[in-house]
């Protein structure tokens, strides 16, 4: 039986809507580049690795570019990571990788 919004599961009262806007969902990132694809790819990595959910949404046309959403209420902290990424480079993706592939 389909349940209303009203009720929670198991039928204890009304369930309680979250009506905020901590949860709407904002971009992040923008891109129609060549490389926009894998740097959306890399984006969505560093923030679903340390947490962040996100949602990637292409274009049919692959010419109109990639972007990524991630909810308000993670913005600030999405900002924060994407850059320290982006300052540590490569190099540190590299690094990482390599720690990961070898367990001490």
């Amino acid at each position: 039986m389909a349940q209303g919004p009203e009720e929670q599961e198991g039928g204890q009262g009304p369930a309680e809507v979250n009506l905020s806007h901590d949860l709407d969902m904002v971009p992040i990132f923008q891109s129609q580049t060549v490389d926009a694809e894998l740097d959306a790819d890399n984006i969505r990595g560093v923030l679903e690795s340390n947490g962040i959910a996100s949602v990637l949404e292409t274009s049919p046309v692959a010419s109109l570019g990639f972007e990524v959403f991630v909810a308000r209420a993670d913005l600030e902290r999405a900002q924060a990571l994407i850059a320290e990424a982006l300052e540590a480079g490569p190099e540190a993706a590299d690094e990482a990788e390599a720690e990961s592939e070898n367990p001490q």
